[in-house]
C-alpha cells in the first residue's frame, strides 16, 4: 500500500513551509504536493525558538511563528494547507530512500512516491555522547533545534529561576539562548574553546562588544577550555560541570550548543555529496535531477564569490525554497539561483547583520561604546563583507547593495573615514555593471571602464561627497 503524488517535500521546517507558498503561488494542483515532517506541527519559524519562545512574559507560541510569517507573508496553518490540497504527513520518520525508483519508506511501512522530490530535511543538533561525554539523557540538560526541545528548555528554565545555567557553546545557539536565561533570571556562564564568541563570524574586537554588554548584563565568560565531565546526582541530574583545566561549575541546568549536522544519510550513496550536504546546482537539483535540496542540507554555487557552499541559516532556507520552486515549476524564466550569504541575530536591545564574506583586511567604523558601528572586509582591493550593529532598515539594505556590487576600494583610510556612509553611497549611484575583477575565483564577468584611474576616483569623489552628506544628516537627527 502506498502514495502517489507529483512533489514531495521531505523535511517540515522553514525550507518546507517556503516552498509550500511558492508552489502555491505557482499553481500547484490539489493533490500534486505531500510534505513529510518527524514533527507533529506543520513547518514553523524556527528562529522564534530561541528568541521570542523563550522570553518569560507574552512567549510566542504556535500559530503565530508558522511559515511563512518570517517574511512577512501568509501564516500557514494545518487549515491553510487543506485548503490548497496540500498532504502534510506529519510524525512520520522516513527510514529509507529509493532515488533510482523515486521512492521513500516510512518508519508504519507505508511507500510514497514521488516525481519529483525536494529534501528539507535540515540538520540535527550535535550531542554531546558523540564528544564522548556521558549525559546519561539528564533532564536538566537541554538542546535547542526543534519545538519538542524548545519546549523542554521552557521548563527546564521555569524551575530553574534564581539558579544557575551553564552554557556550553558560543556560537548562535549559545548567544541567543544565554540572553533568554538571562532575561528569565538564571545566572549564566558561557563555556567554549574558541578565544572569543561568535569566532567563525565575529572578529575579536566585534566580539569584544558582545561580550562586554553580556557581561554587563551578569554573564560570565570561561573561554579557551572545553567540558570534560558531569557530576550528577542521585535522580541523574547534573549538578556541576567539569572542564577540562580543572574548574567545577555548580549549576541547575546546561544548555548545549555545538553546532549541527546535515540530515543527509536517506541519500548517502545515491547522490553527489559535498561540503557535509547534498550537491546541487544553480537551479538547486542534485546528480538525481529528480531530486533538488534546499535549506541546510544543500550545497549550492555562490555565484558572487564561484565556490560551493552549504550555509546554516534560516535566510538560506527560505530563498533557496523559493528557488528551487521557481526553477520546478517555471524552468524557462528561472536564472540560477544568486545568493548574497546573510546572517542576522537580535537578542537584548542588540540587532546586528552580515552580509558577504570575512575575507581580507577589516576596516572598522561608528562607535564601540554603544551606538551604531560596523565592519567591512576588503580582499584584492574590493569590499567583499560588511557588518552593522544598530542600523536602519535602509542601513542594512545599503550594505547588502553594497556588498553584492563589491566596489573597488583604492584607499583603506578613506574607507574608514566614510565608514556607514560609503555603503550608503555606492547603494544610491545609478549602477552600470561592476568593474571587472579577479574576485576569489568568482565567475561573475564584469564590464570594464576604458579609462578605470578616472572611473575610480570619480566613484571615490562620489562617495565622498554623499558620505559627508549622510553623516551630517545622521548627526543632525540625533540632535
Amino acid at each position: 500500500m502506498g502514495r502517489a503524488f507529483v512533489y514531495v517535500i521531505l523535511g517540515g521546517g522553514v525550507a518546507a513551509g517556503y516552498a509550500a507558498l511558492e508552489f502555491v503561488k505557482k499553481g500547484v494542483s490539489h493533490g500534486e504536493l505531500c510534505i513529510i515532517s518527524e514533527e507533529p506541527v506543520a513547518p514553523y519559524e524556527r528562529p522564534a525558538l530561541s528568541k521570542g519562545f523563550l522570553l518569560p512574559e507574552a512567549p510566542a507560541r504556535l500559530p503565530s511563528f508558522h511559515t511563512c510569517v518570517g517574511a512577512n507573508e501568509e501564516k500557514l496553518t494545518p487549515k491553510w494547507y487543506k485548503e490548497h490540497g496540500i498532504e502534510l504527513v506529519l510524525g512520520t520518520r522516513v527510514k529509507s530512500a529509493d532515488v533510482r525508483r523515486k521512492t521513500l519508506l516510512t518508519a508504519t511501512g507505508e511507500t510514497i512516491s514521488y516525481k519529483i522530490l525536494i529534501v528539507a530535511t535540515g540538520a540535527r543538533a550535535l550531542k554531546l555522547e558523540e564528544f564522548g561525554v556521558n549525559v546519561s539523557d539528564a533532564e536538566n540538560v537541554c538542546y535547542l533545534r526543534d519545538l519538542a526541545d524548545a519546549n523542554r528548555l521552557v521548563d527546564v528554565m521555569q524551575s530553574c529561576t534564581g539558579g544557575n545555567a551553564v552554557v556550553i557553546g558560543g556560537g548562535y545557539v549559545g548567544m541567543e539562548c544565554a540572553a533568554s536565561l538571562v532575561i528569565n533570571k538564571i545566572n549564566v556562564t558561557m563555556v567554549f574553546p574558541e578565544a572569543h564568541c561568535m569566532a567563525r563570524l565575529f572578529t575579536p574586537k566585534i566580539a569584544k562588544y558582545y561580550e562586554d554588554y553580556y557581561t554587563a548584563k551578569g554573564v560570565n565568560f570561561i573561554k579557551g577550555t572545553v567540558l570534560s565531565s558531569f557530576d550528577f546526582d542521585s535522580n541523574g541530574k547534573v549538578t556541576a560541570v567539569n572542564l577540562r583545566d580543572g574548574r567545577k561549575l555548580l549549576v541547575d541546568m546546561v544548555v548545549v550548543g555545538i553546532g549541527i549536522r546535515p540530515n543527509t544519510s536517506l541519500f548517502e550513496g545515491q547522490l553527489t555529496m559535498e561540503k557535509g550536504g547534498i550537491k546541487v546546482n544553480g537551479k538547486l537539483q542534485s546528480s538525481n535531477s529528480s531530486v533538488c535540496a534546499i535549506g541546510d542540507v544543500a550545497a549550492f554555487p555562490v555565484k558572487v564569490s564561484g565556490e560551493i557552499r552549504r550555509l546554516e541559516h534560516v535566510d538560506s532556507a527560505r530563498k533557496s525554497a523559493k528557488h528551487a520552486v521557481s526553477a520546478i515549476m517555471d524552468p524557462g524564466k528561472t536564472e540560477e539561483f544568486d545568493y548574497l550569504p546573510f546572517f542576522y541575530s537580535r537578542v537584548f536591545t542588540l540587532s546586528w547583520q552580515f552580509y558577504g564574506d570575512n575575507l581580507g583586511e577589516v576596516i572598522y567604523y561608528g562607535d564601540f561604546s554603544g551606538g551604531t558601528f560596523g565592519a567591512y572586509w576588503v580582499n584584492q582591493g574590493h569590499l567583499v563583507g560588511s557588518f552593522l550593529e544598530g542600523g536602519t532598515k535602509d542601513e542594512y539594505q545599503a550594505i547588502a547593495k553594497a556588498t553584492r556590487l563589491r566596489p573597488a576600494v583604492e584607499d583603506l583610510a578613506e574607507l574608514e573615514i566614510q565608514g556607514l556612509g560609503f555603503a550608503v553611497a555606492i547603494s544610491q549611484k545609478p549602477q552600470s555593471s561592476p568593474p571587472p575583477v579577479d574576485v576569489s575565483g568568482s565567475d561573475l564577468l564584469l564590464e570594464k571602464p576604458l579609462y578605470a584611474w578616472h572611473a575610480t576616483a570619480g566613484v571615490i569623489l562620489a562617495a565622498s561627497i554623499a558620505a559627508l552628506a549622510y553623516l551630517y544628516g545622521r548627526r543632525r537627527r540625533r540632535l
